[in-house]
């Protein structure tokens, strides 16, 4: 049986061997809207909840448009002339596109050009968040949980926040999109700590496709409530990363009819737990490193067997990557155990920790075998990873060790599709 995974810019396709029992997971395919452009014009003008967007310009006032980082496939270039078109500003100082990079490094040049297209590239002002620059950052208030909310301050400064971005499953927000863009997309590094804490990490709600008791996405909703003058364009795309539907308005009501949308036809119900899970990251951009690459290897984890086998496939042409603390945290410890023990003891907290977590707990629980043309085998061991050279000798290879009529499913675009028990 021939199957294919997303990886980088293309596909990895692979036999698996006819004795084996496959599944093939993936999300309920949606047509791309025919003309996004109209379509995102249409949202502006006629949001689903509030004024629409022409309405919330104040004379002279300052808009920010939030826009995703290179990890997301966002497609910013029509977003944004869709916005721009409908506000029919003369005066192109009035708008800064917001890069919301959360912790993730800032993007060069050509990555924003290539993001945001060269028009909007040209235009306008981009500022780029820097989470570990606390003067960056002013304090607009605190959550329920005692978390102090410090965003960006000349996002605070604009009259008018347009929150763009598009929604999928997220691995521990629930979803993605909404004010994510907020926060942690524009947030200091202490607010994000606090709401990517071991505590919420390890909480049962923080996860796939849940929002009702979820901690980490009911703060980023509390958070993003605590500044004046939102309004949200998200959009969900098919399977080619093209857009299917446009959610626009007030924040809560527009996210939360996208995120039904989206759990509609991305979230696969499944009958039992297979003994292989084999996955990829959702190919370019996502799959752009290992840190990202953990979300593949949780959406794999939610079905398979206690002790089965993950096998993931990222191009990882970022590394591991060489930025951030994810690497150092994984090099430093001994066992995943002595990793959770050290990233649950009190008063630790470093940036990446949730992603090092995450991962420790995957492998606590699963063999995860790893597929890379960008990955050395001493890097993969290192993160406790098993070194995949070929994703069919893998497979021959655990038929021999555990069973030739081993239950395996394909989820052939990654995290995109989210499996789950009945």
């Amino acid at each position: 049986m021939r199957v294919g995974l997303a990886y980088g810019g293309g596909r990895l396709d692979f036999d698996l061997p006819e004795s084996a029992k496959v599944s093939v997971v993936e999300p309920e395919y949606r047509a791309p809207c025919e003309d996004p452009y109209q379509e995102l014009r249409e949202a502006l003008a006629h949001p689903t909840s509030g004024p629409p967007l022409r309405e919330r310009v104040s004379r002279g006032g300052k808009i920010g448009i939030i826009v995703n980082d290179i990890t997301r496939a966002t497609p910013n270039p029509v977003i944004l002339s869709a916005i721009v078109d409908e506000l029919g500003l003369a005066e192109d100082d009035r708008i800064v596109l917001f890069n919301a990079t959360g912790t993730h490094r800032a993007n060069s040049a050509a990555e924003l050009e290539g993001m945001l297209g060269p028009e909007a590239f040209r235009r306008f002002a981009v500022v780029q968040n820097d989470a570990r620059s606390e003067a960056d950052h002013a304090l607009v208030g605190r959550t329920r949980s005692g978390n102090d909310i410090r965003l960006h301050r000349e996002l605070l400064d604009c009259d008018l926040k347009i929150l763009t971005g598009f929604i999928e499953p997220h691995f521990f927000a629930g979803f993605s999109g909404g004010g994510k863009a907020v926060m942690p997309g524009m947030a200091a590094l202490s607010t994000i700590l606090h709401n990517h804490s071991a505590a919420n990490m390890d909480h049962p709600r923080s996860s796939w496709g849940v929002t009702d008791g979820n901690p980490v996405y009911e703060e980023v909703q509390e958070a993003a409530a605590m500044i004046d003058g939102c309004f949200l364009l998200n959009v969900a795309l098919n399977r080619d990363k093209k857009i299917t539907a446009v959610f626009s308005g007030d924040l809560p009501q527009a996210h939360r009819e996208g995120c039904a949308y989206v759990r509609a036809s991305n979230m696969v119900q499944v009958a039992s737990p297979f003994d292989v899970v084999i996955t990829g990251n959702s190919g370019y951009p996502l799959d752009l490193n290992l840190y990202q690459s953990v979300k593949g290897m949780s959406a794999a984890a939610g079905i398979t067997k206690e002790g089965g086998e993950i096998i993931i496939a990222a191009e990882c042409w970022d590394g591991i990557p060489a930025h951030g603390e994810f690497g150092r945290l994984l090099r430093q410890a001994v066992s995943p155990s002595a990793l959770l023990d050290r990233i649950r003891s009190h008063g630790f907290h470093t940036q990446d920790m949730w992603q090092a977590q995450i991962l420790a707990k995957v492998v606590e629980r699963h063999r995860v075998h790893f597929y890379s043309d960008n990955l050395t085998a001493e890097q993969l061991s290192s993160a406790f990873l098993t070194p995949c050279a070929s994703i069919e000798e893998t497979v021959e290879t655990l038929q021999r060790e555990r069973d030739e009529r081993l239950s395996i499913c394909v989820l052939p675009e990654g995290p995109v599709t989210v499996p789950f028990f009945a």
